[in-house]
This record gives C-alpha cells, structure tokens and sequence, in this order.
C-alpha cells in the first residue's frame, strides 16, 4: 500500500510524531495509517493516543434539560465563525429541545431546516453526536456545559441516584475535563483491554524491562489506563488523592453521557 505527503502530514497531526518518525512508520507499515499509528505508539513516539480520535471540526453542543430528562446536540460547522452565530445556535438549541420531547431520531424532523441552514450560511453543517438521558423516577439529572466564545463546545450529562444536587454538579465537571469513556471497569470491551494490554507489553519490551518483570509492569500499566478511561476509577478533579467512586460514597451513576467540539 503507497502512502502520500498529505498522509505523512495527516499522521503527524494526529499523533504528534516528527515527520520523519511519521513517515517511517508508514514505510514500517505499508502505509496502513492504523498500523503505522500503533507503530509509533509502540516506539514511544507518539506524542498521546488520545490525540488519534480529535476532530478538529467546529460547531456548537447544545444542552437541555426539561424535567427529568436531558438532551446533547452537537451541530458541525466548517468554522468557527459560523459556530458562534446566532443562527447556528438557535438551530442546535431547537434540535436539543426536539431530542428531549420526542427521542433521538426526532433529529430527522429538522432534515429541511438544515439543508436551508447550509444554503443560508454558506458552509458545510452536519449532525455529530445526539444524546439523551431520561432519568428514572427519583433520581438526579445534572449538567455542565463549557462554554467558549460565546458557545457551548463540550457538554456533560449526568443521572445519579441517591447523593445531592451538588454531587451530581460535581461529577458533571469532572467529566467535561477528565473525559472518561466509560462508567466501570466491567463495561470496557475485552477486545478493547486485551489490545491495550499488548500494546503496552510492546512498550514496556521496547524500553528494556527484564521479561521476568513484564507481568508486575503491565498489569500495573492495565490498571493506569482504566483509571484514564473508567469513570469509577478516575482520580477526582479538585482532589487527586480520592477517586470519583470514593467521592460518590453512598450514591451511585446511573448514566452519564458527554458531547465535545473537536
């Protein structure tokens, strides 16, 4: 498989390596860019593989709250400009609001009013990401939504059971900024983990570890990377030496759903 510049200059961007490194690693590979990716990684080179998932589209997210119910809406732009327009806005806000009342799919309604959306502000604008949370009886809906020039660009829902108002805030906060992909250990996909695990057993192999200690490393690694990605076990925000399951005490996350621009 032949690779390009442009693709070297794609890699670059989205794992951090150097351009030389970049484009070692599509030689390495045969210009597979996944491959090449995980190459990187491997070496120790990438400069973070959270950065492989970024988009770097603009837009706005939406949030909404009616009740017990919640709704995410993440409205795609080409630019910035166009994101924090007043119009752009109150398209997001009217789809957010028609995904609280009726459910997710309710988006396609507005299938009209985005195609003239397009027409009207000359750019290309799409649908990203829709949520929704309707929490059970008795149980605490909260948000926090990160708001930047003038627009919402990284919105968090959260449902809990049993705590205070303030908790579920809290929490909400944390996952706007901590970003975890999961709510337990449990719900990471096995497939997921033991990928990681041998990504990381080539690292810490590529760093000269004795084999003998390989097990005691990796593992310890295994438990670093659910504490990135697993909410329960992520150290909390405003107190490192606690984790959010420790924060939470008695009460439980029923849900919790996040939308983010770029």
């Amino acid at each position: 498989m032949s690779f390009t510049a442009q693709d070297v200059k794609a890699l670059r961007e989205s794992s951090g390596a150097g351009m030389m490194d970049c484009k070692t690693a599509l030689q390495e590979n045969g210009g597979d860019m996944d491959a090449a990716k995980k190459w990187l990684r491997e070496k120790g080179l990438a400069a973070s593989a959270k950065r492989e998932d970024r988009d770097a589209s603009q837009g706005v997210v939406s949030l909404v709250i009616d009740g017990n119910v919640g709704a995410l809406v993440e409205l795609k732009s080409e630019t910035d400009f166009v994101a924090g327009s007043d119009q752009f806005k109150a398209e997001a806000d009217a789809l957010a609001q028609l995904v609280v009342a009726k459910g997710v799919d309710a988006v396609s309604e507005r299938t009209a009013q985005l195609e003239e959306l397009k027409v009207t502000l000359k750019e290309n604008i799409g649908l990203g990401e829709v949520r929704r949370i309707a929490a059970a009886d008795g149980n605490l809906l909260d948000s926090y939504q990160h708001v930047q020039g003038g627009r919402g660009v990284n919105g968090v829902l959260v449902e809990l059971a049993g705590g205070s108002p303030e908790l579920a805030h809290d929490i909400a906060v944390h996952i706007a900024f901590a970003r975890p992909t999961y709510l337990r250990r449990e719900d990471v996909p096995a497939d997921v983990v033991a990928a990681e695990r041998v990504t990381l057993e080539q690292i810490t192999r590529n760093e000269g570890k004795p084999e003998a200690a390989l097990p005691k490393i990796v593992e310890g690694r295994i438990n670093g990377f659910f504490k990135d990605v697993v909410l329960l076990e992520q150290p909390y925000a405003k107190d490192d030496k606690q984790s959010i399951s420790q924060l939470l005490g008695d009460a439980t996350v029923v849900a919790f759903e996040q939308v983010e621009i770029g």
